[in-house]
């Protein structure tokens, strides 16, 4: 019998083995799922141990999301794009990466009424941002903006996407403002407003260039609604915190680890509900 896990340093505080149990449980499927704490600079041993104690997949979180690109089998098309890897399957004795982040964020927005298309404006271009921004793109977006204060990393990003839509500006009110306006949604991609980490939005006031049937995600979800989403609501903005992408990227995980579709909104009612009081 095998198992899965999340791997990270640190990991103890994920919420992948509730979310994942839940939905494993929802399904009927038993498969044990654990944290496990991998160090940075651990991935060439952990893979070796993985491969004895009968790991069939995991799901990697910080630092290892970049670090396990060169060690693995096979990497997906999208998880090569944004050069990052969150989920790997042991598949005919290779492991095979994958990248859900983005997908799952799409999948939140679809959920919730939340895509229309159009212009995006992405706050940052870490991680994070590169597989939401190109996730957009593949979506639809007609034109997605990459604001970041160093606008060197926004072109990079801008580059990596073979539709030419994302496109890089500045992170300042009066640049991400500019962009705003005729915008239908705003995603923060950044950690400015996340509890226990220091920086917050000096400034809120692109919110009001933002069409008033725009919306507006943070991928926060701890504080479950920050201060961009609270000056979002005063203003009667549609609002979306990082929890449903949580979930959704889960989702998808599980149906590579499984190798089969899944009922996504089912799977994700029965993570949510795991959650509840949580968040």
């Amino acid at each position: 019998m095998g198992a899965l896990q999340v791997i990270g340093d640190p990991v103890r505080h994920s919420k992948s083995p509730r979310i994942q149990g839940a939905m494993l449980a929802h399904l009927g499927v038993d498969l044990p799922y654990t944290a496990h704490t991998v160090p940075k600079g651990g991935l060439p041993q952990y893979l070796e141990w993985a491969k004895a104690h009968h790991i069939v997949g995991f799901n990697a979180t910080m630092p290892h999301k970049e670090d396990l690109l060169p060690l693995l089998d096979q990497i997906s098309p999208e998880a090569l794009a944004c050069q990052a890897v969150n989920t790997v399957c042991r598949r005919a004795g290779q492991w095979v990466g994958f990248n859900t982040d983005g997908a799952g964020c799409v999948c939140a927005l679809e959920h919730h009424g939340l895509w229309q298309g159009g212009t995006v404006v992405v706050l940052g271009a870490g991680g994070a941002a590169k597989a939401v921004a190109l996730q957009l793109s593949q979506a639809g977006a007609q034109r997605v903006w990459v604001c970041n204060r160093t606008l060197e990393k926004a072109q990079a990003l801008a580059q990596a996407d073979c539709r030419g839509v994302l496109a890089p500006a500045p992170f300042t009110p009066e640049g991400v403002a500019q962009r705003c306006a005729g915008a239908s949604l705003l995603v923060n991609c950044t950690n400015l407003g996340m509890e226990g980490c220091p920086g917050e939005f000096s400034d809120f006031s692109f919110l009001d260039a933002l069409p008033p049937q725009a919306g507006v995600m943070d991928l926060i979800y701890h504080p479950s609604r920050t201060q961009l989403l609270t000056q979002a609501r005063r203003r009667g903005l549609a609002t979306l915190n990082g929890l449903p992408m949580l979930i959704y990227q889960a989702v998808l995980a599980l149906e590579h680890f499984l190798g089969r579709p899944l009922d996504r909104p089912a799977l994700a009612a029965a993570a949510q509900q795991a959650l509840e009081g949580d968040v």
